[in-house]
């Protein structure tokens, strides 16, 4: 008898062993959210089924800035920017009173948020423009190896969204090709994201600056210029896909009212489709906020979600851990 349960328990052990490594999605907790994923997977993946799709219409986007990973208080590029102004100031006299670099160099937040899109402007031209793409490349990877986010003092590169890198995975395991679709920059993005979230560089599509051609020193070289070529943001991103993918996906995650119209516009095509938004609740393990915030505002999408037929993804809720740091 006792062999016997020995062995009964020894079974359900390895079956539960089995079960648990199995799950694609381990930092989900089980639910309807996740339930929602795995089904809309299973049946566009599962040959005969009436919603089956062909690998090459397997086109899944995914906003960045508060979807893959953080981006309060501010989007992390400012931040990169704001190192930037700070780095290049003595060759800029000027700017300890011209705004919005005075209140760069002053730490005033808020003054560099209140300078609007012109401010923000001026920043990125002063930053990211004038210099050729591979110097704006190594000047980036280079900040990512030293700055901290000033809340957790974590590298930015590890303030992403462990349940999201699962996520990216489990789609590519099924033949999905992973997008990201954001509003950032996308030379920035480009830096980290095939060693961040194995999407390589010609599947970013992000607001981007015009470029031209040019021999330097005899060797030829891409020039940033300060003029805006793409803002890929609210209904910049549907044009970008357009532009840039070709395809409308089938998969699409966004978290704020700045990923309204890629959700709306791609799970408005035929055939099967998936839309979700990832509604930040959690404020003890990293930020509560949606309608009022100054960052990420979620607003019409969360009233229009349920109409729309999108999975509200609940932070606090739905996922057992946030950071990568966090996994037991």
């Amino acid at each position: 008898m006792t062999q016997r349960l020995l062995l009964l328990l020894f079974c359900v052990s390895v079956v539960a062993t089995t079960a648990a490594a199995a799950d694609p999605l381990p930092s989900w907790n089980d639910g309807p959210t996740k339930e929602a994923i795995v089904g809309f997977v299973e049946k566009v993946t599962k040959n005969g089924s009436p919603d089956f799709v062909p690998e090459s219409q397997r086109i899944a986007t995914f906003d960045n800035d508060g979807t893959l990973w953080a981006e309060q208080p501010v989007y992390f590029q400012l931040f990169y920017a704001i190192d930037q102004v700070k780095k290049k100031a003595s060759d800029h006299p000027e700017w300890k009173t011209e705004e919005p670099f005075a209140s760069v160099l002053k730490g005033d937040m808020k003054g560099v948020i209140d300078s609007g899109k012109e401010g923000l402007m001026k920043i990125l031209a002063a930053t990211h423009a004038n210099m050729t793409a591979e110097e704006f490349r190594s000047n980036v990877s280079e900040w990512l190896k030293t700055a901290r986010h000033p809340k957790t003092n974590r590298p930015f590169n590890e303030m992403i969204y462990q349940p999201q890198l699962e996520l990216l995975e489990y789609l590519r395991a099924n033949g999905f090709k992973t997008f990201i679709v954001s509003g950032g920059g996308v030379d920035f993005m480009r830096v980290f994201a095939e060693e961040t979230y194995g999407i390589p560089p010609d599947q970013v599509v992000g607001t981007s600056l015009k470029a031209k051609y040019e021999v330097r020193d005899g060797k030829p070289v891409i020039i940033k210029l300060p003029e805006i070529n793409l803002v890929d943001d609210k209904e910049g991103k549907p044009v970008g896909i357009h532009q840039y993918i070709g395809q409308r996906p089938i998969f699409v995650a966004g978290n704020s009212d700045g990923d309204y119209q890629m959700l709306e516009w791609a799970t408005a095509g035929k055939g099967p489709r998936f839309g979700i938004i990832l509604h930040h609740t959690d404020g003890k393990r990293e930020w509560a906020y949606d309608r009022d915030s100054h960052i990420g505002q979620l607003n019409k999408g969360l009233d229009d979600a349920g109409k729309k037929g999108w999975t509200v993804i609940d932070m606090q809720k739905d996922w057992k851990v946030v950071f990568p740091v966090d996994k037991p």
